[in-house]
């Protein structure tokens, strides 16, 4: 019996282990599951398939039963795997045969990705090699020593190199999953999946993990004013100083605090959040690409065009294509 219905919606396969981190588990599914078109309609259909099916043992006190098996892998548009209590074991081990044989079903030219330490195993059967990877940042060290020729980037929450993806951790799998979204069916859709989720819809995938990072003070006031202010503000120039201004601090204690709470710079922010009204403008309104650039704060089209292309790769001609709904 197919794993699939077989219809036009996108096949995400779930390879889960035994010990499976139950909360990885459930993000694809909660992610990729409130996934809609204009008209309402599901984009992805996602299965959880195993090694060898059956009641397979989690993190947790349950377990849970997984209907299908390897040969879920070989319809599958995107394949992920999410870690496992085993992969946290000091002494490395080599891939189970059976886990072999299931990642070799993989059709050529399926997207793969893996959450938190599910890295490892795409890593052993050298899915990552020569390619840019993360992992948790508590493996890292073993996995540096044990895959020397894979990439590896700690400062981030995912890695996307041509289709093979990895995050740091849970939390971090929703960002991915919302990234591979945004790739497939544009900001508005993958938007709404974080809105419905109660999510940010975009940390981005060179955002530094949290690893030994000081916490803010609570006694100093957050930078959400002025955070409010410039997203008001997004369609004119806006500068550090009047930043600072909105919570009555200096332009330094600003930058700091900023970069405490939010992990990056004012700048790099705001350039985030006028890629994100740019796409939103592009996918949703007739405005013409010069109307959007200057609603979006970037002033010229030639601006956005080079913001554009740098961030996502694309021209807002060619995302706008891509992206337009009905």
């Amino acid at each position: 019996m197919a794993a699939f219905a077989g219809d036009a919606r996108h096949r995400v396969a779930i390879l889960a282990r035994d010990k499976v981190l139950s909360f990885e588990l459930s993000i694809v599914h909660r992610i990729f599951g409130q996934a809609r078109s204009a008209a309402g309609a599901a984009l992805y259909e996602v299965v959880t398939c195993a090694p060898e099916p059956g009641d397979i043992h989690t993190d947790a006190d349950f377990t849970v039963t997984v209907a299908h098996g390897p040969e879920a892998l070989a319809e599958a548009d995107t394949v992920i795997v999410p870690a496992s209590v085993d992969d946290f074991e000091p002494r490395s081990r080599p891939l189970e045969p059976s886990l072999t044989a299931a990642l070799a079903r993989i059709r050529p030219g399926a997207r793969i990705a893996s959450i938190c330490t599910g890295s490892f195993v795409l890593a052993a059967a050298g899915l990552l090699t020569g390619r840019r990877a993360t992992t948790h940042w508590r493996s890292s060290a073993r996995f540096q020593e044990r895959f020397p020729d894979v990439l590896f980037d700690l400062d981030v929450l995912y890695t996307d190199d041509d289709g093979v993806l990895t995050s740091a951790g849970g939390a971090s799998g929703i960002d991915l999953c919302l990234h591979m979204i945004r790739t497939d069916y544009g900001a508005a859709v993958a938007n709404d999946v974080a809105r419905g989720s109660v999510v940010p819809p975009h940390r981005e995938g060179g955002q530094a993990q949290y690893v030994r990072r000081p916490m803010p003070d609570p006694r100093i006031s957050s930078t959400s004013k002025a955070r409010r202010w410039a997203l008001a503000n997004l369609h004119r120039p806006i500068t550090l100083r009047e930043l600072a201004a909105q919570e009555s601090t200096s332009t330094r204690t600003f930058t700091r605090r900023f970069r405490e709470e939010i992990g990056t710079s004012p700048g790099r922010w705001l350039t985030q959040q006028r890629i994100e009204r740019a796409c939103s403008l592009l996918e949703r309104t007739d405005l013409s690409i010069d109307e959007v650039a200057v609603t979006a704060g970037f002033g010229t089209a030639g601006s956005m065009r080079l913001h554009l292309q740098a961030e996502l790769g694309v021209s807002p001609s060619a995302y706008r294509a891509t992206f337009r709904g009905p």
